[in-house]
């Protein structure tokens, strides 16, 4: 699936705050006198603004960000601000095909696993893999019952367009935080896993429309651009759904709420 980096950035503030409320609850220490992690991973790093964070926040460790989007670390290798990191470096891979290192001390994978398939197999292996003392952090959207996803879902499956988007779009590809938790509790791990919905206030016209064209909707847009070359079809599915959405989710006095559930889950090996 191609990415368009500075579509997923227009809303980078608020896909920021659930990384940084993650890595919060990351208790290694960071202090000059404290031994950092050897190697910390970034798994699903995107453009690499959040994975240069953990560079800064471990400044004496091997920090790399790993990600399938040939685009995303393209925009990463393009941005000023990343070059000159001595500890911070980018490859490309693929999450399912990645398996944790002896020295992988801190593993963070952030707004991505929704998009393996197969993550709920590879947790218990990548876990089972990682060395003692180490930690390992997660966080996936957990807003796939929405009505911005089942929306999405249901004018995909209902317009001339449905042929093309069928099977496209999943309607539950996470767990809940129980469902993590038992997974790091299985694995030994000293876990804690949790739930939060960001009210996010959100401004332009249609502007969920605009958030989900970055991330959740990316799928059936690139299937209908495949079906229908002309984009025609893309034009008519976008605002249909943009109807629906402007009914789910109206604009108030101060711009348009958007309630957004995140899934997190964080433990340590001992």
């Amino acid at each position: 699936m191609r990415w368009d980096p500075a579509r997923y950035a227009a809303f980078a503030d608020d896909r920021a705050r659930p990384f940084h409320d993650l890595l919060a609850q990351v208790a290694w220490p960071s202090g000059a006198d404290q031994e950092a992690p050897r190697r910390v991973v970034d798994l699903g790093c995107g453009p690499g603004a959040l994975t240069a964070t953990l560079a800064a926040r471990w400044r004496r460790s091997t920090v790399i960000g790993i990600d399938s989007s040939a685009e995303m670390l393209a925009s990463a290798a393009a941005d000023p601000a990343l070059a000159d990191v001595p500890n911070l470096s980018f490859a490309l891979g693929a999450i399912e095909d990645w398996t944790p290192g002896p020295t992988d001390d801190v593993v963070v994978t952030n707004a991505a696993l929704q998009w393996v398939p197969s993550h709920v197999s590879l947790l218990p292996t990548w876990l089972d893999a990682m060395p003692s003392g180490s930690w390992f952090a997660m966080q996936v959207p957990g807003n796939f019952g929405s009505p911005s996803h089942a929306l999405m879902r249901s004018v995909a499956a209902s317009g001339p367009w449905a042929s093309a988007l069928d099977g496209v779009l999943r309607s539950e590809p996470v767990l809940d935080p129980a469902g993590y938790l038992g997974i790091l509790l299985d694995a030994g791990f000293a876990a804690r896993a949790w739930e939060t919905t960001y009210a996010q206030l959100l401004t332009g016209v249609d502007p969920v429309l605009d958030w989900v064209r970055g991330t959740g909707l990316r799928p059936a847009l690139q299937a209908l651009d495949a079906a229908d070359p002309t984009g025609a079809t893309t034009s008519a599915f976008e605002a249909e759904y943009a109807a629906a959405l402007r009914s789910a989710y109206p604009a108030g006095v101060h711009g348009t709420v958007y309630p957004f559930r995140r899934v997190f889950a964080v433990g340590r090996k001992p």
